[in-house]
């Protein structure tokens, strides 16, 4: 008999496992699809960016781009309020299927906007329009994605699960990196990618959504949010009101924010640009250390969110503010100084062993901080807030840097962003060991877990 119990609730543990596994690889392949077509505008810019921005200067038509794609960051904070009140009051699948949604219609848009050769001056507007209903989508996404998969993850493995947000994240720009490269190596000629394929990836993207969107149907909400639903079944509070009782987890996200997301964005959107205009490698070597550096930068996310759930999420914090403040300014002068692609990779994969220790985890420690209801938009709008201001517009920093003669500012600007969040950091309390969402080990509906089922 106690044989027979055993296996039973062996057997029910699997199918517990299996089903939040199955829910967080379509939570995250659906996070993937959305930063693809998000980051196929940053990818292909440098064939697209003549078509719509006219004249002879190759960074000013770069910087044009690089402010439209800011643009997209700038709204991000309304999606991370709109998609937060939704994903705390209807759901947090409601709101994963509508920003998925708004991806595919943005990536259609710009796969048939005309040039302006075509239209004149409408054309970078009709642009800009696009890039702020991708911004929304993807303002949304974020804090979604990211409550809906700590919730959906067992406790003692959290880091190393919610740390896939962000190998999707990076896996939607290697996987634009890589449609680029096969379109310029086996398809189409440069001219051929300036004058009309650059609308290829975006209709690849719409399609994908379209994908995306069909197997999001089927997640099922998570225990945690409708438990809270249950408890608070009359309350109708704005979600930015009830964001107002917790002041301290909102500037904590802020701070934490502000170092990492600038990194990130530098090593990764504008890296591209600075390989191609600074370092001077060309359409090939940039693609293929971009493309490599992201896959390595993939690779570290899990290994490091799993390490994250043994020795805590501030240590991992520190790490990425300690050696990020001190070795910046000296790897980019390095990179900047290398004219090879394989140092130029090197210097890039030592950067993310850096950056790493803030990407992995930090959807986690947003979440972490705040309670089931409100935490879609505690961890979505002041880190949107946060990433508009200082991640949207690190490329376009970097380009005006450049494009005044004082590239290498840029390099001390980066780092004096890290070490103010390295003071938070120091300071902060361990999300791991003081988590809003430790009270509960959250599972999926409409199943119940092994345990009920057996004392059934």
């Amino acid at each position: 008999m106690s044989v027979a119990i055993a296996v039973s609730n062996d057997s029910l543990q699997i199918t517990d496992v299996r089903r939040r596994l199955k829910a967080i690889f379509i939570g995250s392949i659906g996070n993937l699809v959305e930063w693809y077509d998000f980051y196929a505008y940053a990818a292909f810019s440098l064939y697209f960016a003549s078509s719509f921005f006219p004249g002879n200067d190759p960074v000013v038509q770069q910087l044009n781009a690089a402010v439209l794609f800011a643009i997209g960051f700038i709204v991000r904070p309304i999606g991370g309020w709109l998609f937060g009140h939704l994903a705390d009051h209807r759901g947090r699948r409601s709101a994963l299927m509508l920003s998925v949604s708004l991806m595919c219609f943005g990536s259609l848009m710009i796969a048939v906007l005309p040039t302006y050769a075509s239209i004149g001056v409408a054309a970078p507007v009709l642009l800009g329009v696009v890039r702020i209903i991708q911004g929304l989508s993807l303002g949304g996404e974020y804090g979604a994605s990211a409550t809906y998969l700590t919730e959906v993850a067992d406790e003692r493995y959290r880091g190393f699960y919610s740390s896939f947000q962000h190998v999707t994240l990076i896996g939607g720009q290697v996987c634009a990196i890589l449609v680029l490269l096969l379109l310029r190596q086996v398809f189409l000629t440069t001219d051929q990618l300036k004058t009309w394929g650059w609308r290829i990836p975006f209709v690849i993207g719409a399609m994908l959504a379209i994908v995306a969107l069909a197997m999001r149907r089927n997640l099922h909400e998570t225990d945690a949010f409708i438990d809270s639903k249950a408890e608070r079944p009359l309350r109708r509070e704005s979600s930015i009101r009830a964001l107002f009782n917790y002041p301290r987890e909102v500037l904590l996200v802020v701070g934490l924010t502000m170092g990492g997301t600038t990194a990130f964005y530098t090593y990764t959107t504008y890296m591209q640009k600075f390989l191609k205009l600074s370092v001077g490698l060309n359409d090939n070597e940039t693609t293929l250390v971009t493309g490599g550096s992201l896959i390595f930068a993939s690779c570290l996310q899990p290994i490091y969110g799993a390490l994250s759930d043994k020795i805590g999420r501030k240590w991992l914090l520190i790490w990425f503010g300690a050696t990020g403040t001190a070795f910046t300014v000296p790897l980019l002068y390095a990179l900047q100084a290398t004219r090879t692609a394989l140092a130029a990779f090197f210097l890039i994969a030592i950067a993310w062993l850096i950056v790493a220790g803030h990407t992995s985890i930090n959807a986690v420690v947003k979440a972490e901080l705040f309670p089931t209801n409100v935490r879609a938009t505690g961890a979505g709008l002041p880190y949107a807030i946060t990433v508009s201001i200082f991640g949207g517009t690190a490329e376009s920093v970097a380009l005006w840097f450049k494009s005044i003669g004082h590239q290498t500012w840029f390099y001390y600007y980066l780092t004096a962003l890290i070490a103010t969040s390295l003071i938070v950091y120091v300071t902060m309390r361990d999300t791991k060991h003081h988590s809003a969402t430790n009270r509960h080990e959250y599972r999926l509906r409409p199943d119940t877990t092994w345990r009920e089922r057996f004392h059934e």
